[in-house]
């Protein structure tokens, strides 16, 4: 597993193939090749895209910043997936920095032998990310105005 280090050993870790917050561009194919296997028939991705609007007020510039335990905590999110969900193997990215409108802010990816097994540990992936990991969110407004907002 890419990223911090495991604090605690889990049946999940060999299926938590990468799991981090990075400063670079990040891509739901770069998290997809990682999980396909050719034991899995489904691979179910997931891009978290800045937008142009949120609030009803345009958006022109945004920046994630990250706890020093994001790191951590998004392995920890991942292998707990992993963990209630033996069959699926699980990569996930979270961006921090600087980004503009269209730039891919997370990226996830998880493989299943079968879709419906795929389809629900994504969606309890990407959730869990946003309830859990500490990273907080500037935007700057066409207003002239700005806000912090948590992604807890």
């Amino acid at each position: 597993m890419t990223g911090a280090a495991a604090t605690g050993s889990s049946v999940a870790d060999d299926r938590v193939v990468l799991a981090d917050v990075v400063d670079r561009s990040i891509t739901a194919d770069e998290v997809s090749a990682v999980v396909a296997t050719d034991q899995d028939g489904a691979v179910v991705t997931f891009a978290g895209v800045v937008r142009d609007h949120d609030g009803g007020k345009g958006v022109t510039a945004l920046e994630y910043e990250r706890h020093p335990s994001a790191d951590e905590v998004i392995a920890e999110v991942a292998r707990t997936i992993a963990d209630a969900h033996p069959e699926v193997r699980i990569a996930v990215l979270h961006r921090v920095g600087a980004l503009r409108v269209g730039d891919v802010a997370l990226a996830a990816a998880v493989s299943s032998p079968h879709r419906a097994e795929a389809f629900t540990a994504c969606g309890a992936l990407v959730d869990l990310v946003k309830e859990r990991v500490p990273i907080w969110k500037h935007q700057r407004f066409t207003d002239g105005s700005d806000e912090w907002v948590a992604a807890l």
